[in-house]
């Protein structure tokens, strides 16, 4: 009796023992499993896109080109296709597979050596997340460790989905929804079995099984996953036959080669550095789409129209050049060629400051003085050669006309006018306006008249500043990003894109129409464009060569884009400058907006603002006749007739000249005939008549005096 009492003992007490340790071991593993599991690994590199103003994508970012997706987007027969080759038994076991193992350590002890992994997804999860590759005997406690507390932690589903979106499918690719993308050019919902098994067929060696690289190899394999999927009975055998009668039906998505992007991609970048506070690292790893003000096809056209060496007149093919085109409406900025051949992480010239030339002239000069209510656009400025402390612009072509109107100074970018009216209304009145306008300058001389600065202004500053009379007189600083989203969805918080008010609605206006008279007739009259474009041209010269050129430069808009083009070389010296000035960005600007279908609009005036008349030219007036005559109640009455000119705004003077004195006795607007009743026709007075221009309130070429003559009918 004792014997049998000590039989049925012992074994359970070894029973007990076994199960009080494999107790202990596993409330081990888990609590081992809180230290070896660090959960930030389970949230995987996604990649980021930036997409144009259309939504478009024009180019991703990323250190691992991977795009997660939803465990519900793939395809039920595809997820089958990977259990049915990498761990049948996925949905039974809890993490470890003990038939597996058995399995795999029999066959390897057959073969004297290592022929068939054991590995369960779980575990192959375990390992590509939070493991080496090293192979040694800690590493596969942790992967065991790991694999059971990911069991616990994560539903089979979310395992699953975890372990598709962390797979490496060769060609820098990572996750099953960028391997759709990639070599199906399709989403992966989209993707049929014999497709899913092609991609189930490469994670076990991405270089032997590349149905790019190794399609013979790929096919085979898919075949036996095919197979593998009707012994398991996902499948029917006629669905496997028919799906290993296909062709692999790649359709590998081409990586486009899109260099007109490349400047704009680098800014966006930059601008999500610098206002998002988004690290490079943030960037690459973070799957966020950053939505900006890009129009693909005007950056391109930009672009294209760069390259032709016929805009550029160099002494040789290396001048270069940028661009950049602002949204009115927005601020945002549409386009950004940074060089003719600007390479990724290069020198980007729209935001390389150059000396801006005559294109200042507005900004410094004109509006302020405008605004100021110093100067109206047909005030006469003074047009001297003078000195200001040894300071003495001259006008090209050496010409001075004495006065000048400041439409005229504005059209035909003269400058003397521009130093003289910077000189009224003060350096730091003209300088408060480019500050608000986003151009900070150390300069203190009346050389900015000119755009003589020590350190110049980048293109896009540039457009920045001309955006301003664009948008009726406010400024917004330009930007690139108009928002980030998460992978979720969710805005990432970013700086307000405010707006200051530099110059009135009216200042602004009277500039677009002065401008338009650059384009239309003055220094910007080059090329061709259909519709309304203002702007202002920029010239510096080379002093080391006679006529040679630095810097030449287009700033302008139209109703829709305000834009900057600047042309010189990186370094001008005696054999690197250009040959030509201001016409020759100013025609490619006209071109780019042209081909961008960006023509054939007009400028509409803003409510509560006057129109800026076209300018009165004051014809002479040569013929005057004077005439007594009889009128009722009037009795002799002096009748003055003059040849009035068409235009009905010029004011005609009447002077009188009576005992050597000369009076100003009254004037008439638009009209060639006056009436003098009452008169006395032994005061021996004499008339004469002189066109008075009410904008530049300055009088023309008038007539001598003359002396009525006695009783005409």
């Amino acid at each position: 009796m004792l014997k049998k009492k000590k039989r049925f003992f012992i074994p359970a007490v070894i029973a007990a023992a076994t199960a009080f340790l494999a107790l202990i071991g596993y409330i081990i593993i888990i609590f081992l499993g809180h230290y070896v599991i660090d959960e930030k690994k389970l949230i995987l590199h996604a990649s980021s896109k930036i997409v144009d103003q259309n939504g478009d994508e024009i180019a991703s970012l990323y250190t691992e080109n991977r795009e997660p997706v939803s465990i519900q987007e793939v395809p039920e027969d595809v997820r089958d296709a990977f259990i049915a080759v990498e761990d049948k038994r996925f949905y039974e076991h809890h993490g470890i597979d003990v038939k597996s193992v058995g399995r795999a350590v029999f066959r390897d002890v057959l073969a004297g050596g290592k022929v068939e992994g054991g590995s369960t997804i779980t575990q192959q999860l375990a390992k590509n997340i939070f493991l080496t590759n090293d192979k040694t005997f800690l590493r596969k406690t942790k992967e065991v460790i790991i694999a059971i507390n990911l069991e616990r932690d994560y539903s089979k589903d979310k395992l699953l989905e975890m372990y598709l979106n962390q797979l490496y499918f060769g060609h820098g690719v990572y996750g099953i929804q960028a391997a759709s993308h990639y070599y199906f050019n399709k989403e992966v919902k989209d993707l049929t079995v014999a497709e899913g098994a092609v991609l189930a067929a490469i994670p076990k060696a991405p270089s032997l099984y590349s149905p790019i690289q190794h399609p013979g190899k790929n096919k085979e394999r898919r075949d036996t996953i095919l197979s593998m999927m009707n012994d398991q009975g996902y499948i029917s055998a006629k669905e496997a036959v028919r799906a290993q009668g296909r062709t692999l039906g790649l359709n590998v998505k081409k990586t486009s080669e899109t260099p007109w992007f490349d400047s704009y991609i680098d800014l966006v970048i930059k601008e999500a550095e610098s206002r998002y506070s988004m690290s490079g690292e943030q960037l690459l790893q973070g799957g966020y789409t950053i939505r900006t003000s890009l129009d693909s096809k005007l950056q391109k056209t930009a672009y294209t129209l760069m390259r032709e060496n016929g805009y550029f007149p160099g002494t040789d093919q290396a001048a270069e050049g940028s661009a950049v085109f602002i949204d009115n409406k927005t601020g945002g900025v549409r386009a950004a060629v940074g060089g003719r051949d600007y390479v990724t992480k290069g020198y980007n010239r729209v935001t390389a400051p150059r000396q801006p030339g005559s294109t200042f002239k507005p900004l410094a000069v004109y509006g302020p003085a405008m605004q100021e209510d110093k100067f109206k656009p047909y005030s006469l400025l003074q047009d001297k050669l003078q000195s200001y402390d040894g300071y003495e612009p001259k006008n090209y072509g050496g010409q001075y006309k004495g006065q000048v109107t400041m439409q005229d100074a504005i059209t035909y970018s003269i400058n003397a006018p521009a130093v003289w009216t910077l000189k009224q209304i003060g350096v730091d009145t003209g300088k408060s306006y480019l500050d608000k306008n986003g151009i900070n300058i150390s300069d203190n001389g009346l050389a900015i008249a000119l755009g003589g600065l020590s350190e110049g202004v980048t293109p896009l500053q540039l457009a920045g500043a001309y955006h301003t009379f664009a948008a009726n007189g406010m400024y917004t600083k330009p930007f690139f990003i108009e928002k980030i989203t998460d992978e979720d969805g969710e805005t990432i918080s970013g700086p307000k894109n405010g707006k200051t008010r530099v110059f009135s609605g009216q200042t602004a206006w009277n500039m677009t129409r002065m401008l338009q008279q650059v384009v239309k007739e003055g220094t910007a009259s080059q090329g061709s464009y259909q519709g309304d474009m203002a702007g202002k041209t920029g010239t510096t010269s080379f002093t080391g060569v006679p006529g040679a050129t630095k810097d030449a430069w287009f700033a302008g808009y139209t109703p829709g884009l305000t834009g900057a083009i600047w042309m010189g070389y990186d370094k001008t010296d005696k054999t690197h400058y250009l040959k030509g000035g201001s016409q020759y960005p100013v025609r490619l600007f006209k071109d780019i907006v042209t081909k961008a279908e960006e023509s054939g609009k007009t400028f509409k005036k803003p409510e509560n603002v006057k129109e800026l008349g076209s300018p009165i030219e004051l014809k002479a007036v040569k013929s005057l006749s004077a005439r007594y005559t009889f009128k009722a109640m009037g009795l002799i009455t002096i009748q003055l007739k003059w040849d009035a000119q068409k235009d009905d705004r010029v004011v005609y003077r009447i002077y009188e000249k009576k005992d050597g004195k000369d009076k100003l006795l009254d004037s008439v607007k638009g009209k060639g005939s006056f009436d003098i009743p009452y008169a006395n026709l032994f005061s021996g007075a004499s008339y004469k008549v002189v066109p008075y221009n009410t904008q530049t309130n300055q009088e023309g070429e008038g007539t001598e005096y003359v002396q009525p003559k006695l009783f005409s009918s």
